[in-house]
């Protein structure tokens, strides 16, 4: 069902959305190197071709979660180019507490660093220093960048960019000590837009999803035993969505399918006819220890479903 691909995306909190283009987004080592070991989410875009997909344009307008929104804003008046500069974008989420969350963007790509660093000198900014690293501010964003090197930046706010460089810096843990992260990404880092989610973030996600089904079972329970999800989506001929998450047994899949399952029939019977269409354009099933969400519609059936009052409702 749609809603369930909506809600899925919306409820992992999704980014600027591109069309896929026949290359992979693949974080480099370097870009993997600030990424703090306990990370929430990562979503990975392949910039260049996102501006050619009218669906992921209008997506992208109505999901941008407001800090992911905030770093695209500080990128775009800071300066780069970012049609031509930016060839990938990505987005790392990362706990700081049970309360809170921070976010870095990293921009790969080619950028003239001496222009780049010409035009600062002339501005006479002067950059804040963490041990070897200088950060400048984005405009007036409030953001500050740092160069790793010509072809990677990190931005966000000084508190997010400290623990970064931590990171980088060997101060702090990064996500290669983070087993289930890096499993999650290597069955989706080939594809030109992906995300992963951990456990916690999951669990949240699912709830949103089930909405009145989850009162069909102990969802408190059974929440325990989600251990991380990822997705990739496709604007290339049409929009197609794939969301897995995973479990530690198939029962546990199994049941969460059922779950889902039910919440499709929930909405089916109160949807408009563009959402029960979309309902059955998803497919919900389990494999082994996975629980499989599935999503395909035409370019002009995903605009309609923009304007529906179901797609309103799971914004919001």
């Amino acid at each position: 069902m749609k809603r369930l691909a909506m809600a899925a995306l919306l409820a992992v909190g999704t980014t600027v959305l591109a069309p896929m283009a026949a290359h992979a987004a693949q974080l480099d080592n370097d870009a993997r190197s600030v990424i703090p070991k306990n990370i929430q989410q990562i979503i990975v875009v392949d910039y260049r071709a996102m501006q050619n997909s009218q669906a992921a344009m209008d997506l992208k307008a109505r999901v941008l979660p407001p800090p992911l929104k905030q770093l695209e804003e500080a990128m775009k008046n800071s300066g780069f180019n970012e049609n031509h500069d930016v060839e990938e974008l990505a987005f790392a989420a990362f706990r700081v507490s049970d309360q809170d969350t921070k976010t870095v963007g990293i921009a790969q790509g080619q950028f003239d660093l001496s222009s780049i660093m010409a035009n600062i000198k002339k501005s006479k900014v002067k950059p804040q220093v963490i041990r070897d690293n200088k950060l400048y501010p984005m405009g007036k964003s409030g953001m500050l960048v740092v160069f790793l090197n010509p072809t990677t930046l990190v931005f966000g706010s000084s508190d997010a960019l400290k623990i970064a460089m931590d990171v980088r810096d060997g101060l702090a843990p990064g996500l290669l000590n983070n087993a289930n992260m890096l499993q999650q990404m290597t069955s989706v880092d080939t594809e030109p837009l992906w995300s992963i989610m951990d456990d916690k973030g999951t669990q949240y996600m699912m709830h949103g999803l089930l909405g009145e089904a989850s009162q069909l079972t102990d969802y408190d329970s059974i929440k325990k035993r989600l251990l991380g999800s990822r997705y990739t989506m496709n604007f290339q001929n049409g929009v197609k969505f794939n969301l897995v998450v995973s479990t530690p047994d198939t029962f546990t899949a199994a049941t969460m399918s059922s779950l889902l399952n039910a919440a499709a029939m929930y909405k089916k019977v109160s949807g408009t006819a563009v959402e029960k269409s979309a309902i059955d354009d998803t497919t919900i099933d389990s494999s082994a220890g996975d629980l499989e969400v599935s999503f395909a519609a035409s370019d002009s059936q995903f605009s309609t479903l923009l304007q529906s009052p179901l797609f309103h409702s799971v914004v919001q």
